[in-house]
């Protein structure tokens, strides 16, 4: 069908929220954004007269095309080189969607968007609509084509599997701040006590190359690994300004709304270190290096002032 302006315009004024719901989905904005022109697509084949209610009707048609890519992602990830981590998101990029509630901001967090891979796309579906867009139970349930109490127990089921793996502790723009500025502090002194005392027993620090940035298979794990491998890290030398294109600017940012590290070489984002923050410390470090994960960061960084950096490290 040919749609008029109004149908398009009747799209657009949803395409923020779908692009929210699918990045939180997917954990990627590339994917999400093609999931979106999809759902448009799918849109535009329809008798959109027939619609009673369009928003409940992309939703549904946006979700299910998501739930088939996250079904088909899992098989893909299983030959990926390394450690697979979301794509990060910078402050205030449109397809991070609301944050007006605790809930809709920690089910943006990369702490908890790591945590959502571990969940059965539905259980990821159902977290997704209820936590961050307050979908009833109802609602959800004619989506995902199942029942009330069905959705409820899936609700249950993947709410316990978040808060199990969660250390995340909210920020705010100061503290975060002063934490980002003590954990440079501490990488950077040659030292390895400094780096320890910042961080929980149990901390992890894991990084995402793709297979076209160098980035180990394995996480480390412990304090004294993190913090020896982040003291070598941030230790200069012309192989890593050799690696990255040149020397990079270190600047403090946020990311997915919590505090992050972004390392810049002449405008372009060649990585993104967040920082999950819990009672104790930082309890992990995660770096997306990909760069095939960082175009949009770099439109979003290109497209933003910014002050002067932290350090130049290497």
């Amino acid at each position: 069908m040919v749609l008029t302006a109004h149908d398009v315009d009747r799209f657009e004024a949803s395409r923020p929220r779908l692009e929210a719901i699918a990045y939180r989905l997917l954990g990627s904005a590339s994917e999400a954004e093609d999931a979106v022109q999809e759902t448009f697509l799918r849109w535009q084949a329809a008798d959109v007269d027939r619609i009673e209610v369009p928003e409940a009707w992309l939703t549904k048609v946006l979700t299910n095309l998501c739930l088939n890519q996250l079904t088909s992602a899992r098989a893909r990830r299983e030959t990926y080189v390394g450690q697979w981590l979301p794509e990060p998101l910078l402050a205030g990029d449109p397809m991070l969607g609301p944050a007006d509630t605790a809930e809709q901001r920690e089910s943006v967090s990369y702490a908890v968007l790591v945590l959502l891979e571990r969940l059965s796309p539905n259980e990821r579906a159902v977290y997704v609509l209820r936590e961050a867009f307050a979908y009833a139970h109802r609602e959800i349930a004619e989506i995902l084509d199942i029942s009330e109490a069905a959705s409820q127990q899936i609700h249950h089921r993947a709410k316990k599997h978040v808060a199990a793996g969660k250390a995340r502790a909210e920020v705010d723009e100061a503290a975060a701040r002063k934490i980002i500025d003590e954990f440079l502090a501490a990488a950077t002194s040659g030292r390895t006590e400094p780096l320890v005392r910042l961080l929980t027993e149990d901390a992890v620090a894991v990084g995402d190359g793709g297979g076209k940035v160098p980035a180990r298979a394995r996480a480390f794990e412990g304090a004294r690994a993190v913090a020896t491998f982040m003291r070598g890290l941030f230790k200069p030398s012309k192989a890593k300004r050799d690696l990255v294109g040149g020397s990079p600017d270190i600047h403090a940012a946020t990311a997915n709304g919590g505090p992050a590290l972004v390392v810049v070489v002449d405008g372009r984002v060649v990585g993104v270190m967040c920082l999950e923050i819990g009672p104790d410390g930082i309890a992990a470090l995660r770096s997306q290096v990909n760069p095939d994960k960082l175009e949009r960061a770099t439109r979003r960084w290109a497209a933003g002032e910014h002050g002067e950096p932290l350090l130049r490290v290497f």
